[in-house]
């Protein structure tokens, strides 16, 4: 028998699966996911005490990005389970004549679950919601970087599931790796495109299936015609919720040359009003913090570089390294060839570049990586309609940022480097 204990808490879950858990009824399944539900309302206070210790969340932020999905989630496959698990009756061919087939829905089974660190509830706990409803077992990994709610998603597993049901591991990346080694039914990732390389060659070693919801540099396409105060607006919603660290935060916005200033002037006054200035922004407790000191480093060298490079800092700027502060940004005059055109900003820093026909800006778009997110801005549906068919995109949004993540109707996913 195996000593490493990982691979003991995967044998015992695998034992549960097959002994009990992949016979289990569509109302076993429901009655778990209620405990869960029922465990996430009755400790919503302290859902909100300690997911604000990582980021300075404000309350309100947590409430919309962390809490309401999961509620919202497990609503859906309550309603929905009967449904997707049934069984699909197939028509057979003339030749098969007197024979019937139909198509059986079974549970993967052992499933580890790797959460990031940008929403660390939702984002662990979303996908556990589906493995249950599936009939899966699983074993949840979450981000060190949030120490706070690791912790309390270590507590929410030990009092709502048992072990063989459902586990908790914590650790960093040493853990991560021996986890990584074990023969799962299927992973499911949520983060960086460099970590989802190493998951997917990790899950090749024993043909395992993965789910990876990644990243991508989303642009965002501003028509000459768009209502830019609108279009200010959603902009500021979209890039600086939750500090700018979301898969789906716009992460260039590519602005047409001869509206540009016109744009701009909107643009500031829009952020005016919500921040008045970046340092106002830091008193206040509704804008979040960056993670932790790293990757205020990481964002704080790219604006430094960015000026450095020659652009203009239209809006923010300002930093406090003892509370990992960084102020809603806005960068004017990005190139492609610029160092945080080039990488995933996940932080408050809007880059604006300019482009002099739409060929030209799709051609940007076309030459990167598939983004996770595309937005445009327009009131012409012959605009958007021309954009949609010459991108490829996770998702593309017609005047508005953001929002597709609170759809539960429609799929969430990329390709390649945004997602598999």
């Amino acid at each position: 028998m195996s000593d490493n204990p990982y691979q003991i808490l995967l044998d015992k879950q695998k034992k549960y699966f097959l002994e009990k858990g992949r016979t289990k009824s569509l109302y076993e399944r429901k009655q778990t996911l209620k405990r869960l539900r029922n465990w996430v309302k009755a400790n919503q206070e302290l859902i909100l005490t300690e997911l604000a210790k990582d980021f300075g969340k404000s309350r309100e932020e947590l409430m919309i990005s962390e809490i309401k999905p999961i509620v919202s989630e497990i609503k859906d496959a309550l309603s929905n389970i009967r449904f997707w698990a049934q069984d699909v009756h197939k028509k057979t061919p003339l030749a098969l004549f007197g024979s019937k087939a139909r198509v059986i829905k079974e549970p993967k089974g052992v499933t580890l679950i790797i959460a990031p660190w940008n929403f660390p509830f939702m984002l662990a706990i979303g996908p556990l919601v589906s493995a249950i409803a599936a009939g899966c077992t699983a074993v949840i990994k979450p981000s060190e970087n949030t120490p706070a709610c690791e912790a309390l998603i270590e507590k929410l597993v030990k009092e709502v599931f048992q072990p063989e049901e459902v586990a908790c591991v914590k650790g960093a990346v040493q853990e991560t790796t021996q986890l990584l080694q074990l023969k799962w039914d299927h992973i499911f990732f949520t983060g960086s495109p460099l970590v989802g390389k190493i998951v997917m060659k990790a899950a090749a070693e024993h043909l395992t299936s993965v789910t990876l919801e990644l990243g991508g540099q989303n642009p965002v396409i501003v028509d000459r015609n768009a209502n830019f105060k609108d279009t200010a607006q959603k902009l500021i919603w979209g890039k600086f919720f939750n500090c700018g660290q979301s898969c789906i935060s716009p992460n260039y916005v590519l602005v047409p040359d001869d509206k540009h200033l016109e744009f701009v002037k909107i643009l500031k006054s829009e952020y005016a009003k919500v921040f008045k200035n970046g340092v106002e922004s830091e008193k206040e407790s509704s804008f979040a913090r960056v993670v932790n000191a790293q990757h205020f480093e990481r964002v704080k060298s790219l604006i430094d570089k960015s000026v450095e490079e020659g652009m203009l800092l239209l809006e923010g700027g300002n930093t406090n390294k003892e509370t990992n502060f960084i102020a809603p940004t806005i960068l004017d005059g990005v190139r492609e060839d610029s160092a945080i055109f080039n990488e995933e900003i996940f932080g408050p820093v809007m880059p604006l570049m300019l482009y002099s026909d739409i060929e030209k800006a799709l051609d940007i778009i076309n030459r990167n990586e598939k983004p996770l997110a595309l937005y445009i801005f327009t009131k012409s549906n012959k605009f958007a309609k021309h954009i949609i068919q010459n991108t490829s995109a996770g998702t593309t949004v017609i005047n508005d940022t953001t929002i597709q993540f609170s759809d539960q109707n429609i799929p969430l996913g990329g390709d390649r480097k945004s997602g598999t």
